[in-house]
């Protein structure tokens, strides 16, 4: 009647149900955007979107799981199978991983991971095929422990003595046979060779570990490696399943560094219930902040100190080129007609449009207080310890870039005044002060900005990455080494710029034939490498950087991602990285990044100010 069967039936609908509810042990990357299209997207996507943020691999063991279940039912259902011999499945195996999942030192990576034997395997090369790689069931503690799971019985072990035995005695005889005419031959106690399939994986899981170190870890560290054999058993109480070499292989693989589980997991260890969806942290920014080149462009910007417009025709209005602008940008492009130029003005000057409108829904500066508000926790608040920070590199960019045509009066008086200690020294704070202020909409002071702090050097030494890692968080330290890993690689020649880019996603004003666009990296050709070296200042201190280069955001967190390997994107913070929470709600999390709406130059482009006026 096949009882097993209907056990293991109801095994694989029980996962099934936990499956369902089984909540992400890794959290999302500690990135707060606060930009008009993720607002947008935040308004319009339902609570049912945060189910699909789990963990890699569940889905295919789901998939695994209904696959058997269902083959499982079709078979019992049949009466006609009631006397035939047991139907072969893959239950077991598919239960004890899932037993993993729930028992394993959290937080859990991923659910079949495959590692190489190589850090980055070719996917397509010619001549011998490359290593099919070996299988890890689940990647547990971070990423800094594999578990595979093995359900070999020691019949088929036995099985495969008696071919390793056969194979010896077929080389003895041919021995014998050459040796035997010898005087000199004798016989001698040989050593017991044993060399069976678990070997084989173990020595195969040792070697992938020693090329895929956990991501981050300085110096690298190995994973650990768990290898649980649910259904081999070193002293059986039926003599024809002895073997002493089942015993010698279980010991061989502890002398390799495995760490060996003989049998299933207790079932009164398996929690009730599996762990239930969390709600995400609240993000906050660190007192001290790190600014890239596209937000120093953003804090001298029009729009983010200009009046707001009423309307979306007056926005429109408020960027109309006039022809002496149109005919000095065909000139400085050499676009052939004023026809070109002026279509590719009106594209700009919707951009800015837009920007203008974004920033009547949220303003910058606004935003920036309001957060940095949040993180004193007194009334009044107060922002004395609020420091800004950028790099040598964005501070000069920023400066060639604004202090060129393309900054208007009011932009450029900005630019000086955020860096006064470097190009205006005679002025004094109250007059730093007044200059980045005057025509604001907003009162002098409104946030502490100055000093602008800037680091000694474009990028932070290594020793830094070993010297604060107390001080940052999982992903700060998974983004610092993708950072390095970047540079390490080199960046593309940078070419003359020829054509202004329209303001946009990357939020870098970089449209000016002197100044030569900045070099990409060659890694990743979205991503330039001062903004990798911006991110790699804020990952090494564990500061929030911020940026209105969402594009780039996103290429990071790809390269995080793939670089990671097992190590993830996003990781289940420690008690010190988020706070307390009572039940199932988020507590608080410091964010790594803050990725916000860009604001280009745009005071040359106002059709209502004088060539010399400005905000």
């Amino acid at each position: 009647m096949h009882p097993e069967l209907y056990q293991l039936r109801d095994q694989l609908r029980a996962i099934l149900r936990d499956v369902a509810d089984f909540g992400p042990t890794i959290s999302k990357p500690p990135v707060l955007d606060s930009s008009f299209h993720t607002a947008q997207h935040d308004k319009d996507k339902t609570e049912d979107a945060a189910s699909h943020e789990s963990v890699p691999g569940l889905r295919l063991l789901r998939d695994a799981v209904k696959r058997d279940a269902d083959v499982l039912e079709k078979f019992l259902a049949d009466p006609g199978n009631a006397y035939l011999p047991p139907l072969s499945t893959n239950a077991p195996y598919l239960i004890a991983v899932w037993n993993e999942v729930l028992l394993a030192p959290p937080p859990i990576v991923c659910i079949w991971q495959t590692f190489y034997d190589s850090v980055h395997p070719a996917l397509h090369q010619r001549g011998p095929r490359k290593s099919p790689g070996i299988k890890v069931d689940v990647v547990a503690e971070n990423g800094h422990r594999w578990i595979r799971v093995n359900t070999v019985k020691n019949s088929r072990i036995l099985a495969e003595f008696r071919e390793f035995d056969s194979y010896l005695t077929d080389s003895e005889s041919d021995c014998d046979s050459s040796h035997s005419s010898s005087p000199d031959h004798s016989p001698s106690a040989a050593p017991i060779e044993i060399d069976n399939s678990l070997l084989r994986m173990g020595h195969t899981l040792i070697t992938a570990a020693q090329q895929n170190p956990v991501p981050g870890t300085s110096p690298p560290k190995l994973p650990a490696i768990t290898l649980r054999l649910t259904r081999l058993n070193p002293s059986p109480t039926d003599p024809r399943e002895h073997d002493p070499r089942i015993g010698q292989t279980i010991d061989a693989l502890r002398d390799m560094g495995i760490d060996v589980q003989l049998g299933e997991r207790d079932i009164t260890t398996i929690p009730q219930s599996v762990p239930q969806r969390r709600a995400p942290p609240r993000l906050e920014l660190t007192s001290k902040v790190n600014l890239d080149l596209s937000i120093l462009i953003a804090l001298v910007s029009d729009i983010t100190h200009a009046s707001l417009p009423r309307s979306v025709e007056e926005a429109e209005a408020r960027f109309v080129p006039s022809p002496s602008y149109v005919a000095w940008k065909r000139e400085r492009t050499g676009t052939p007609t004023d026809g070109d130029a002026a279509e590719g003005s009106v594209k700009h000057s919707r951009a800015l449009a837009s920007q203008a409108l974004q920033e009547r829904g949220r303003g910058l500066l606004q935003d920036m207080r309001d957060r940095l508000t949040s993180i004193t926790g007194q009334s009044p608040p107060d922002l004395e310890n609020v420091e800004f920070w950028t790099t040598p590199e964005a501070r000069d960019r920023c400066l060639r870039i604004v202090l060129s045509k393309i900054g208007g009066a009011g932009e450029q008086r900005r630019a000086r005044a955020l860096f006064a200690s470097f190009v205006e020294q005679s002025m004094g704070a109250e007059q730093v002060e007044e200059a980045y202020w005057r025509g604001s909409r907003y009162p002098k002071g409104y946030i502490p900005l100055f000093p602008i702090r800037v680091f000694a050097s474009d990028e932070p030494p290594a020793e830094l990455d070993t010297v604060s890692l107390d001080g940052r968080s999982e992903f700060s330290r998974q983004l610092a080494y993708t950072c390095r890993a970047i540079l390490s690689e080199g960046s593309a020649s940078a070419q003359p710029s020829t054509l202004p880019p329209l303001p946009g996603e990357d939020g870098d004003e970089e449209d000016v034939e002197p100044i030569p666009r900045a070099a990409t990296t060659r890694a990743n050709p979205r991503l330039t490498a001062h903004t990798v070296r911006s991110l790699l200042w804020g990952a090494a201190r564990g500061w929030t950087t911020m940026t209105a280069n969402r594009a780039s955001v996103k290429a990071i967190l790809r390269e995080v991602k793939t670089r990671g390997h097992a190590a993830g994107v996003g990781m289940t913070a420690s008690s010190d990285e988020v706070g307390e929470t009572n039940d199932h709600k988020g507590g608080t999390e410091k964010a790594a990044i803050w990725v916000v709406d860009p604001r280009s130059l745009a005071e040359s482009m106002r059709s209502d100010l004088s060539s010399t006026g400005g905000a």
